[in-house]
C-alpha cells in the first residue's frame, strides 16, 4: 500500500497566481527623449489567456518617472495584487491600452507618455505635469 501524502487535497490548496512570487524588477531608463507614443515591451511572455476589455485583472506593478528614474509607486512585496477592470477607466489610459492583449503570467514594460498618464495636472508631488512614466507590470490573473 503506498504511503499517504501529507499534503492537503488539491481543492484545499490555494493556488498562487503565476508570477506572484517574482521579485520587484529594477527599471532602467533609456537615455534620450521619451517616446511620444505608448511603447510596450514584453519582458516575459505569458502562457495564459490574453487580457481583454471588460475583464477583471490582478497585477503587480512598479512605476518610475522617465525623467528622474525615481520610483513613485509599487505593490510588489505587499502580498496584495492590484485589481481593476480593463477598459473601464479605473486606471490611466496607458494601462488600459498597454495591458490589453497581455497574457496571464507575463511581465510587460510600458513607457507611457504624459497624455496617456496623468496629463497636464500630473499627480503632485511625485509626478509632474505631462510626465512620461515607465511601468513594469506582472499580469497575475484575468477573469
Amino acid at each position: 500500500m503506498p504511503p499517504e501524502s501529507a499534503a492537503p487535497p488539491a481543492e484545499e490548496t490555494a493556488a498562487q497566481p503565476v508570477g506572484a512570487d517574482r521579485a520587484k524588477p529594477k527599471i532602467k531608463i533609456p537615455e534620450g527623449k521619451p517616446p511620444a507614443k505608448l511603447k510596450s515591451e514584453d519582458l516575459i511572455a505569458g502562457k495564459g489567456a490574453a487580457a481583454e476589455a471588460g475583464q477583471s485583472l490582478s497585477v503587480n506593478y512598479v512605476g518610475v518617472s522617465y525623467s528622474t528614474g525615481k520610483e513613485f509607486d509599487s505593490n510588489f512585496g505587499s502580498g496584495q495584487p492590484f485589481q481593476f477592470d480593463l477598459g473601464a477607466g479605473m486606471v490611466i489610459p496607458g494601462w488600459d491600452k498597454g495591458i490589453e492583449g497581455m497574457k496571464v503570467g507575463g511581465r510587460r514594460k510600458l513607457t507611457i507618455p504624459g497624455d496617456l498618464a496623468y496629463g497636464p495636472q500630473g499627480q503632485p508631488p511625485d509626478i509632474k505635469p505631462n510626465e512620461t512614466l515607465v511601468f513594469v507590470i506582472d499580469l497575475l490573473g484575468a477573469q
